[in-house]
């Protein structure tokens, strides 16, 4: 058995109850522990299992009660409740500590909904826990496959949902998710949602949209994922599900065009520059594009390098040319620039526009234009 303290400035490391036993009788078990001065107040205890096997015996608890020794100020508690908590199988309690003239936090049950790609059809081969922030604490790592509540599965989404019991967390803030898995697996997860369960909102929504791959070279992932926004009421929901809705209807309408770019393998080649580059179609031209984020290298435009980049942008029609440039900001800016290709997704066509020059400083950004 495991406790954790909460006090007005921090909380304690676990402390487990192995080899701190100070008085026993048949129904009843004295702990002696020691705890950093500088919690301060003490508000709120977790208490669980140590063991994460699902092998365990269950834990019975009747009573609780804590005295501060020096002060002798007492406080006590009826549990009656038996670990894992069922049907949710959760590992933990958490219960408000209330002293003289001081009031107490009370307990709130969270309804945590996962939305992802396939965690169903991995759930038995990974352990996934989450812990989550709030003004008023964390609720520790709890357990998300445990046991599943209100499972939608359909062809491409799904979502199920958790509950978590917890002292009052207060304002949300991040949720902390831990992956694991002695197999190969990948979960792919969109989002998450939070709110308590006697009401309908605020619900605190936790943009992912990440695909994690757990392997033998990395068997367990931790991901911080900060709030990215608060429903407060009905109307704010369906004003971001039209929003959604829009984007999803913009999101048709654009091509994606994947960017080749091939910078030469002689002295001084590279840049540190910023380089953009706009497209041009027989219908239409694109705005212009940032050449920032390579999926190959850190640093894109190195010597000898090819650099690979995605860009959505709207209908252009048949790609005729384009324009190339950067600002030559940087030390050493000059850059040779061997080729760039693109590919149309929608039209499943690649191009190819040959350069085989120096882009070098100016005082105003240096352009080409050239086709294929």
């Amino acid at each position: 058995m495991v406790m954790v303290f909460y006090g007005s400035n921090g909380k304690s490391n676990p402390v487990s109850m192995e080899n701190k036993v100070e008085h026993q009788t048949e129904n009843q078990i004295t702990y002696d522990i020691h705890l950093p001065s500088d919690l301060g107040m003490l508000y709120k205890v977790r208490l669980g299992l140590q063991s994460l096997e699902n092998n365990i015996s269950q834990l019975s608890l009747h009573h609780f009660k804590i005295q501060n020794t020096s002060t002798l100020d007492t406080f006590s508690l009826t549990i009656n409740k038996t670990l894992p908590l069922s049907p949710n199988g959760d590992r933990w309690i958490e219960f408000p500590i209330q002293w003289p003239l001081k009031e107490a936090l009370s307990v709130v049950t969270y309804h945590l909904t996962v939305f992802s790609r396939n965690i169903l059809n991995e759930r038995n081969l990974v352990h996934m826990t989450a812990c989550i922030y709030g003004t008023h604490g964390d609720t520790g790592d709890r357990s998300l496959l445990q046991s599943l509540q209100n499972v939608q599965q359909g062809e491409k989404n799904e979502s199920f949902l958790v509950m978590v019991d917890a002292v009052d967390l207060g304002e949300l803030e991040k949720i902390v998710l831990l992956i694991s898995s002695k197999t190969d697996c990948k979960l792919d997860i969109k989002k998450l949602h939070v709110q308590e369960a006697a009401k309908e909102h605020p619900i605190y929504v936790f943009e992912v949209n990440e695909e994690f791959s757990v392997s033998a070279n990395k068997p367990k992932i931790q991901r911080e994922i900060p709030r990215s926004f608060v429903i407060r009421e009905e109307k704010q929901k369906n004003d971001i599900d039209n929003n959604l809705n829009k984007e999803r209807s913009k999101e048709k309408h654009l091509t994606e065009y994947t960017i080749k770019v091939y910078t030469g393998d002689k002295r001084g080649a590279g840049t540190d520059a910023n380089v953009h580059i706009i497209l041009f179609g027989n219908e239409d031209k694109s705005e212009v594009f940032q050449l920032s984020q390579s999926l190959e290298h850190q640093n894109p435009f190195e010597r000898g390098k090819v650099d690979t980049f995605k860009i959505k942008t709207k209908k252009l029609g048949s790609l005729r040319s384009i324009e190339i440039g950067h600002d030559g900001k940087g030390f050493a800016s000059g850059w040779f620039l061997e080729k760039v290709e693109i590919t149309d997704a929608a039209r499943n066509s690649m191009h190819c526009f040959n350069c085989n020059r120096s882009v070098d400083q100016s005082i105003i950004p240096l352009y080409m234009l050239f086709s294929f």
